[in-house]
């Protein structure tokens, strides 16, 4: 198997199809397309994206894209790595979570764009403030419901889903006990940023980062 990903740093979709695809223990090489440049869309093409945009997974005769599309792909094709909880409930909790995030949250996504090198603070609009306590609202609750340690139970892919954003609010400064965090959001926050998935994303973004 194959994933084109973009950089590391910055591709919060390419790190969410990496994050299920590492997690099946299966062996797969990464194909690193540039973003943030002229040529970005023409390489993805090139290399196998039928619309010029990452990530991709190709394994076989068969080309995945878009990052929720590779989850469910990859879920199918490994159930041994449990990608969602057996609990129907759980299940679908998990992906309506996913769902939402993959379809969401413009504000934060526009003025909190993924950074694994930053560390700054910023002043937010009222917009993104609605979406971080949405997101407060959302993990609580589900980490309530379904015991934790992560959102339906054990990791799943909507962990996957909401790492990149774990990460925003440390890059940018979000105190989650602002949006009325009572501790569990901010807790899982720093599970999400101490799986061993995410901190081997995070070395290679550094060292690409420092190259």
């Amino acid at each position: 198997m194959e994933l084109l990903i973009g950089d590391k740093a910055w591709s919060t979709w390419s790190m969410r199809a990496w994050l299920a695809l590492k997690r099946t223990g299966a062996p797969f090489t990464e194909t690193l397309i540039r973003l943030r440049t002229e040529r970005t869309a023409d390489e993805a093409r090139a290399a196998g994206s039928p619309n010029g945009k990452l990530p991709v997974l190709k394994d076989g005769e068969t080309t995945v894209w878009d990052s929720l599309a590779i989850g469910e792909y990859v879920a199918e094709r490994f159930p041994a790595a449990q990608l969602w909880p057996a609990d129907p409930a759980a299940r679908a909790a998990g992906r309506s979570a996913a769902a939402e995030m993959h379809a969401g949250f413009a504000s934060l996504r526009g003025e909190c764009p993924m950074d694994l090198t930053l560390r700054t603070e910023v002043d937010l609009s009222e917009l993104t403030h609605a979406d971080i306590r949405r997101i407060v609202e959302l993990w609580s609750g589900l980490l309530d419901r379904f015991g934790g340690p992560f959102l339906v139970g054990d990791w799943s892919l909507a962990d996957a889903f909401y790492t990149p954003v774990a990460t925003r609010f440390r890059s940018y400064g979000v105190r989650l006990s602002d949006y009325g965090d009572q501790g569990a959001a901010g807790a899982y926050a720093e599970r999400l940023l101490n799986e061993p998935g995410f901190l081997e994303w995070e070395r290679g973004a550094l060292e690409d980062a420092r190259s």
